[in-house]
C-alpha cells in the first residue's frame, strides 16, 4: 500500500470504518493530492451505495489530501554529519566545508587582501595620524607597523579557519561555550552592520560622482530633503543606485565572491597608482612633503600610541573573524604566514597614495585644507572621463570592502544566532536591511559621539581575539573535536552553556579602557583616570584578557575539553557507500 493508502486507511480505522478492497489495492505515489482525492471519490461512489458512507470520506478526504500549507520561514535543513539531528546550533553554511567546496587558493587569498587594503578607509589612514602633530614619514611608519602586528593576530585566527573549515561563530564555542560565544558574535555583528552602512554612504557618493561626470546638470538637482537629515536628493540617489548594484553580490556565495576580489585587486589599484602618477607630475606631491613633526616628548610618545592603536582598531574586526574567510581554504596552514609581509607592504602603499594625491589636491586646487576623501579630489578634476572612472574606481572599492569585510561576516555572525531561520544569503540580505534603518547619512552627518563610539570599538575585539587565540594554539594545544563544535551536550557546554573563564577575562580586558571609552563619547565626562589607557585599548584589551584566560585556563581546567587527538571535519566527511549519514556530497571529500 502507498504511503497515501496508508494515511487514508490508518484514518478510517480510527474512525471505527475499514476501507474497502479496492482502495486497499490503489496506487496514487505519482499523483498530486487534489487528483488522487478525486479519483479515490469516484470509486468509492459507484463501489459504496450509502450515501452516509460517501459524505463521512468526502469530509474525511477533504481534511487529509486536500490539505493546503503556508510557505515556512526555516532554511533548507539538509541532515547534518556534525548535529546529529539538533539543528537549534547549525545549518548547511554553519557546517564545516566539505572538500570539494573549498575552492580559494594561494591567488584567491592574495587577492582577498589587496581587495580589503584598497578601499576609502585605508586611503585616509594617514590623515587622523598627521592631525595629531606627526610627520608624514611617521604616519606610513605607524600604519606599517600596525599591520604587522594585526598580522600575526589575523594569520593564527585564521589559520583556526583552513584546519577546521567552520566560521568564526562555531568556533568561538570551543573558547566561549555555545551560549557564551553569543557575546563575541554579537559584539561583532553590531560593528559589521554599522560600517555596511557607512560604506554605502561612501559608494553612494561615488556613483553621484559618476553620474554627475556624464550629466553634469545631476549635481544641480534641486534638493528636497532636509538639511537636518546630512543627505541631498542626488546624493540619496547617488545611495540607491550603488545599494541596486551591490544588491546581487550579496545573494552570491562566498565562493563565487573570489572572482569579485580578483577584479578589484587587478582594476582598482590600476587606477590609483594612476592618481599618484597624477599627483607626482603635477605638483611633486604637495607641500606635504615638506612639513616636519609637530610635537615631542611624553606628547609625541602618546600621540604615536594612539594613533598605532588606532590603525590597528580599524581592521581588528577581521583578527577576530577570519576564519569566516579562510575557512574555504585548499591550501595548507603555512599560506597564513603570507600575511605577515604581504599587509604591511600593502596597506602602506595604499596610506602612501592617500597621503600623495590628497596633498597635491591641495596644491593645486589652491584649497585651505587637505581634501582626505578621495570623492572630493575626484570630483575637482575638470576631465569628464577620469571623473568618471577615478569615481568608478572608488565606488569599486567601496563594493569590495563591503562585501568582504562587512556583510559576510554579519551573515556567518547571524547565522550562528538564529540558524534555523538564517543562512548566509539571508543573512547578507538581513545586513542590508539593517543597514537603511541605521540611517547612516544622519550618522556621518550630526551624531560625533556615536561615530566615536564606534570606532573605539577595538577595545572589545582585542579581547576576543586574544581568548580565541591563546585557547587554541596554547589551552587546548590546536585539538579541537570539530563534532562536539555543533553538539550542545558535548564537550564545549562547559557551565550552562558559557565558559566562565573567558567571560572573567573579557571583562578584565575591557574594564580598564572603559573611562577613557566614556570620555571620547562625552567629553563632559572625566573620568580623573584611565584616559591614556584607553588610547592604548586594544594592546590592553589582548595581553589582559589573554593573561587572565590562560591563568585561570590553568588554575581551574576544563578537563574535559582537552583531547588527545584532534577531531577534522575530514575524518568525518569519509565516504561511506558513497554518504556519509545522509550528508550529500561526502562522497568527495573522503579521499587525503
Amino acid at each position: 500500500m502507498s504511503h497515501k493508502s496508508e494515511k487514508v486507511a490508518a484514518c478510517l480505522s480510527i474512525r471505527g470504518q475499514n476501507a474497502p478492497p479496492r482502495f486497499a489495492r490503489a496506487r496514487f505515489a505519482n499523483d498530486r493530492p487534489y487528483d488522487a482525492a478525486v479519483r479515490i471519490r469516484g470509486r468509492l461512489f459507484h463501489q459504496w451505495h450509502g450515501r452516509i458512507h460517501c459524505v463521512l470520506l468526502i469530509h474525511l478526504l477533504s481534511h487529509t489530501s486536500m490539505k493546503f500549507r503556508l510557505p515556512s520561514l526555516h532554511v533548507e535543513q539538509p541532515k547534518s554529519a556534525f548535529a546529529e539531528g539538533n539543528l537549534r546550533w547549525t545549518n548547511r553554511d554553519l557546517d564545516p566545508i566539505p572538500r570539494h567546496l573549498r575552492k580559494w587558493g594561494v591567488a584567491s587569498l592574495t587577492t582577498y587582501w589587496i581587495s580589503d587594503a584598497v578601499n576609502i578607509g585605508t586611503w585616509q589612514f594617514a590623515s587622523g595620524i598627521i592631525a595629531v602633530g606627526l610627520s608624514w614619514r611617521e604616519s606610513l611608519g605607524i600604519v606599517a607597523l600596525a599591520f604587522f602586528i594585526i598580522s600575526w593576530v589575523i594569520a593564527f585566527n585564521g589559520a583556526t579557519g583552513v584546519i577546521y573549515h567552520s566560521p568564526f561563530p562555531v568556533l568561538a564555542r570551543a573558547s566561549w561555550g555555545f551560549r557564551g560565544s553569543f557575546i563575541a558574535v554579537i559584539s561583532r555583528v553590531i560593528l559589521a552592520v554599522f560600517w555596511f552602512a557607512i560604506q554605502n554612504v561612501n559608494g553612494g557618493n561615488s556613483v553621484r560622482t559618476m553620474i554627475g561626470a556624464i550629466w553634469p546638470s545631476f549635481l544641480r538637482l534641486p534638493n528636497h530633503i532636509p538639511e537636518s537629515q546630512g543627505i541631498t536628493t542626488n546624493g540619496m540617489v547617488g545611495y540607491l543606485i550603488f545599494f541596486i548594484i551591490q544588491f546581487p553580490f550579496l545573494c552570491m556565495h562566498p565562493n563565487n565572491l573570489r572572482w569579485l576580489f580578483m577584479a578589484k585587486s587587478v582594476l582598482v589599484p590600476i587606477a590609483w597608482i594612476a592618481m599618484l602618477i597624477w599627483a607626482f607630475k603635477s605638483t611633486n606631491g604637495g607641500e606635504i612633503f615638506s612639513q616636519h613633526r609637530m610635537v615631542s616628548g611624553s606628547a609625541y610618545s602618546w600621540a604615536f600610541l594612539a594613533s598605532l592603536t588606532s590603525v590597528i582598531g580599524n581592521f581588528s574586526t577581521l583578527s577576530v573573524n577570519q576564519a569566516d574567510f579562510s575557512r574555504y581554504s585548499r591550501v595548507s596552514v603555512k599560506w597564513q604566514a603570507l600575511y605577515v609581509p604581504m599587509l604591511p607592504i600593502v596597506f602602506t602603499f595604499i596610506s602612501f597614495i592617500g597621503v600623495a594625491v590628497s596633498s597635491a589636491a591641495q596644491s593645486k586646487y589652491k584649497l585651505a585644507d587637505i581634501p582626505w576623501d578621495p570623492n572630493i579630489v575626484v570630483s575637482l578634476w575638470e576631465n569628464r572621463a577620469c571623473r568618471f572612472f577615478g569615481a568608478f574606481s572608488l565606488a569599486l572599492s567601496s563594493l569590495g570592502v563591503n562585501i568582504s569585510a562587512n556583510s559576510i561576516s554579519a551573515a556567518n555572525d547571524l547565522m550562528a544566532v538564529a540558524p534555523r531561520f538564517v543562512n548566509i544569503r539571508r543573512g547578507q540580505l538581513l545586513c542590508a536591511l539593517l543597514s537603511w534603518i541605521l540611517l547612516p547619512w544622519k550618522i556621518l552627518k550630526s551624531v560625533g559621539s556615536f561615530l566615536n563610539f564606534m570606532s573605539a570599538y577595538a577595545v572589545f575585539l582585542g579581547p576576543i581575539a586574544g581568548i580565541m587565540l591563546f585557547d587554541f594554539w596554547v589551552v587546548k594545544e590546536r585539538k579541537y573535536d570539530c563534532v562536539a563544535l555543533y553538539q550542545p551536550d558535548n564537550i564545549y557546554w562547559y557551565t550552562n552553556g558559557v565558559n566562565w573563564r573567558a567571560i572573567l577575562a573579557f571583562v578584565v580586558g575591557v574594564a580598564p579602557t572603559l573611562p577613557g571609552l566614556f570620555n571620547s563619547v562625552n567629553h563632559n565626562i572625566d573620568p580623573g583616570v584611565g584616559v591614556h589607557v584607553y588610547q592604548i585599548g586594544w594592546f590592553v584589551g589582548i595581553v589582559g584578557a589573554s593573561l587572565v584566560y590562560l591563568s585561570l585556563s590553568y588554575v581551574f581546567p576544563a578537563t574535559a575539553t582537552r583531547i588527545e587527538c584532534a577531531i577534522l571535519p575530514d575524518d568525518i566527511y569519509m565516504p561511506q557507500n558513497g554518504d556519509v549519514d545522509g550528508v550529500p556530497g561526502a562522497e568527495h571529500v573522503g579521499e587525503q
